[in-house]
C-alpha cells in the first residue's frame, strides 16, 4: 500500500465528483489524490513522513479554471498601466494621466484605461483635444471598458503616422470630423495601428507572468486559457513554466487573426509556435479569430438594429470581420491543422455564423474530436441553442456580465433593457445541452479574474457585492453544482485534460482550494466575497497555508 505524503482531514470537502459529492478527508502522494472520504478511511493511508492537516471544519474545493482571461494583459495593466476602475469619470481619468506625464520620461508612452464608449459624446467633438490638454508631449493611449477602442492625443496619432490621408484599415475606423481630421478615437482593427508601440518588453513581460501566478493562485485559480496569444506572450509562458514557476494548468489560443494584431498571422508561424512553445502543462494547439466587434461601439453583428440607429441603413453582415465564406475556410483549415478554435462572438450574427463554420468543417472533415469555442457568446438566437450539442461546440460565457455591474448602464444604453435582460442565456444553453465553460475575460470589461464573484452571479443573476441593485435574466440562474462544474470540469475539458484535474477524486492532480467554510451552506454573497485561505496546485501549496 501506498502512504500519503499529505493528509487533509476534518474538512468540508465539495470534490465535483458525482460518485462522491462530499468527503471530509483526502490524501495526496505524487502531487495526485490517492483516496478521498471518510476520517476513518484516509487515515490508514498515513505512514512514516505523512504530514497531516486539520482544517478544523473548514471548506476545500477543487482548483477553478479560468478558459478565458488575458493573463499577460491584465497584469501588464496592474503593473505598468493607469488603471482607475470601471466606476470612475473620464475626468478622474484626465487626472490620472495628467499626475503621470508630469513624471514621465521624455517620449515615453503613458498608457492608461478605461474610457467608456457609450459616453463618447463627453469627450467632444476631438477628444485628442482633451488627451493633449494634461499631456501635451507625451504620446497617450486609453484603453476603452472593452479593449476595442483607443482613445490617443495628437502625439500619439504623430508617432503612429495616422493622418487625414491614413485609409481605414478593413474592419476598423479611424474616427474623423467634419474636416476629415483623425479626432483620436480608433476602434477594432484601427488600434493595430498604435498597439505596437504599447507593447512590453520581454523584462516587463517575464514581470508580469509571476505577478500573474501569484493573483491567480492566490484566487483559487489552478488552471486558466490565455485566449489570444501572439509570440512574445508565448515566450514568457514557456520560460515560467521551464523555470518551475508557472503554478496553472494552461491552455493557449494562438492569434490567427484579431483587431489588435493586423495582419493574419501565416498557418507555417502559427504551426512553428505550437511545436515550439508548447509544453506537457502549457497546450499551444488552440487558435483564435474574431468574428465582430463589441455592442458599445455598434461593432458587434446583431441581426436587430441598435436602439437609436436606422433599421433601413443595418447591415449585420457588413459588421462580420470574417465573412461566411471566409470563415467556413478558415476553420475547416484550422481543425484540420488540429488547432481547436476559439471565436470572439458577442452580436447574435456572429455566434450563427461561428457554428456555421464549424458545421461546415464537420460536413467537410468529418468530426475531428476538437470542440471549438463561441466565445463570449452573450446573445445566442433560441434556433441555435440545440446547435451547440449538434455540432460538439462550446458555449464559454464570459465575461462577467450575467449580474448587473459598472458596464450594465453602457449596456442598456446601447442594446436596450430588454436586450440586456437577454444576456447570458445559461440556463436555456444548458438545457439545449450545450457544453458550457467559464471565463472572466479578464481585464476586458471585468474589473479583476477573481472566480468567486462569477460563481456567486452565475446561482444569482444578481451583484454578489450588492453595489448594484437588481437582476440579469433572473430566470437563467443555474444550482451551484452545475455552476462549479463549468469552472472546474469543465474547464478541463477545454484544456483536452478531463479526468487529469477539475474533481477531487482519486487518480486526479491535488488541486484544491480552502476555504472559511462550507460551500454548500454559503448564500451567493458569502461566496462572492470568498477569500481562499490556500491553493494547491500538484500537491504543492502555492498560496496560503493549510
Amino acid at each position: 500500500m501506498r502512504h500519503a505524503e499529505t493528509i487533509i482531514t476534518n474538512a468540508r470537502i465539495t470534490t465535483g465528483d458525482p460518485s462522491q459529492p462530499r468527503a471530509e478527508a483526502v490524501a495526496i502522494a505524487g502531487g495526485r489524490i490517492l483516496a478521498t472520504g471518510t476520517a476513518e478511511a484516509v487515515a490508514i493511508l498515513s505512514g512514516p513522513g505523512t504530514r497531516v492537516h486539520d482544517l478544523h471544519g473548514r471548506g476545500l474545493v477543487p482548483g477553478l479554471v479560468d478558459s478565458h482571461t488575458h493573463g499577460l494583459w491584465g497584469a501588464v495593466r496592474d503593473l505598468f498601466e493607469i488603471f482607475l476602475g470601471f466606476a470612475a469619470s473620464h475626468a478622474d481619468l484626465l487626472d490620472g494621466i495628467a499626475g503621470q506625464a508630469g513624471q514621465a520620461a521624455p517620449g515615453e508612452w503613458i498608457t492608461a484605461a478605461p474610457w467608456k464608449a457609450h459616453l463618447r459624446a463627453e469627450l467632444g467633438a476631438r477628444p485628442r483635444e482633451r488627451l493633449d490638454q494634461v499631456a501635451p508631449d507625451r504620446p497617450v493611449a486609453v484603453k476603452d471598458v472593452t479593449m476595442h477602442a483607443l482613445w490617443v492625443n495628437s502625439e500619439a496619432l504623430r508617432r503612429a503616422g495616422i493622418t487625414a490621408e491614413t485609409p481605414d484599415p478593413d474592419g476598423g475606423e479611424i474616427e474623423r470630423d467634419e474636416s476629415g481630421e483623425p479626432t483620436g478615437i480608433l476602434t477594432e482593427t484601427a488600434m493595430a495601428l498604435v498597439l505596437p508601440h504599447l507593447a512590453p518588453s520581454p523584462g516587463q513581460l517575464a514581470q508580469a507572468v509571476r505577478h500573474m501566478v501569484a493573483r491567480f493562485n492566490g484566487w483559487g485559480l489552478t488552471g486558466f486559457k490565455e485566449p489570444m496569444a501572439f509570440e512574445p506572450d508565448l515566450a514568457a509562458y514557456a520560460a515560467a513554466y521551464d523555470a518551475g514557476d508557472l503554478h496553472l494548468h494552461m491552455g493557449a489560443h494562438l492569434a490567427r487573426q484579431s483587431p489588435f494584431g493586423g495582419d493574419m498571422t501565416p498557418m507555417s508561424d502559427m504551426t512553428r509556435w505550437r511545436e515550439t512553445y508548447g509544453r506537457p502543462g502549457l497546450n499551444t494547439a488552440y487558435a483564435k479569430l474574431f468574428l465582430d466587434g463589441v455592442a458599445p461601439s455598434h461593432t458587434a453583428a446583431f441581426t436587430e438594429a441598435y436602439p437609436g440607429t436606422d433599421p433601413a441603413r443595418h447591415d449585420p453582415e457588413a459588421m462580420l470581420l470574417l465573412k461566411p465564406d471566409a470563415l467556413a475556410a478558415e476553420v475547416m483549415a484550422l481543425d484540420a491543422a488540429g488547432f481547436t478554435v476559439k471565436m470572439h462572438a458577442v452580436g447574435d450574427r456572429a455566434i450563427q455564423a461561428g457554428l456555421d463554420a464549424i458545421e461546415a468543417a464537420r460536413r467537410t472533415n468529418g468530426d475531428s474530436g476538437l470542440r471549438h469555442e463561441i466565445a463570449h457568446c452573450p446573445f445566442p438566437r433560441m434556433q441555435d441553442l440545440p446547435r451547440f450539442a449538434a455540432l460538439g461546440a462550446v458555449a464559454e460565457v464570459s465575461p462577467k456580465l450575467w449580474f448587473p455591474g459598472p458596464v450594465t448602464e453602457g449596456q442598456r444604453a446601447v442594446l436596450g433593457a430588454d436586450r440586456v435582460e437577454r444576456c447570458h442565456p445559461i440556463g436555456d444553453l444548458l438545457k439545449a445541452g450545450a457544453e458550457v465553460i467559464y471565463g472572466s475575460d479578464w481585464p476586458a470589461a471585468s474589473a479583476d479574474a477573481n472566480p468567486w464573484t462569477g460563481l456567486a452571479g452565475m446561482i444569482s443573476r444578481r451583484d454578489p457585492g450588492g453595489r448594484f441593485p437588481g437582476t440579469l435574466g433572473a430566470d437563467q440562474a443555474i444550482p451551484l453544482d452545475t455552476a462549479l462544474g463549468l469552472m472546474t470540469t469543465g474547464g478541463a475539458r477545454a484544456m483536452g485534460r478531463e479526468g487529469d484535474f477539475g474533481q477531487i477524486r482519486a487518480g486526479q492532480s491535488a488541486d484544491m482550494v480552502m476555504i472559511g467554510g462550507d460551500l454548500s451552506a454559503m448564500t451567493p454573497e458569502d461566496i462572492g466575497a470568498t477569500e481562499p485561505q490556500a491553493t494547491l496546485f500538484r500537491g504543492q501549496v502555492v498560496y496560503g497555508a493549510l
